[in-house]
């Protein structure tokens, strides 16, 4: 069974720092992209940022230039390091992952969510 397990939310002041840590677990045979998504009360979710196997980053204009996303291959796992944190990034943060599931010779395609980890920035 695959699982996606988040860690590292909690209470900031405004102007701190989190690192957010996802480690996708189970018959694993390729970790294809892997990206964080947030939801706000009351809003949609939202890509945070993403990360591709090769190791190519995309960003949501809100973040760029205080957060970073990074990924250890052979630990399956998924980082964002979010700086200069603002009220308005409170929400809960999700990690996605587009898993090949299997081996070699037999394998799955699709993507998975995690359960989310509550970020909460103070004024």
């Amino acid at each position: 069974q695959v699982q996606l397990v988040e860690s590292g939310g909690g209470l900031v002041q405004a102007g701190g720092s989190l690192r957010l840590s996802c480690v996708a677990s189970g018959n694993i045979f390729r970790t294809n992209a892997m990206g964080w998504y947030r939801q706000a009360p009351g809003m949609q979710r939202e890509l945070v940022a993403r990360i591709t196997g090769g190791g190519n980053t995309n960003y949501a204009d809100s973040v760029k230039g205080r957060f970073a996303i990074s990924r250890d291959n052979a630990k399956n796992t998924v980082y964002l390091q979010m700086n200069s944190l603002k009220p308005e990034d409170t929400a809960v943060y999700y990690c996605n992952a587009d898993l090949s599931i299997g081996d070699s010779s037999r394998w799955s395609r699709r993507g998975y969510w995690g359960q989310g980890t509550q970020v909460t920035v103070s004024s």
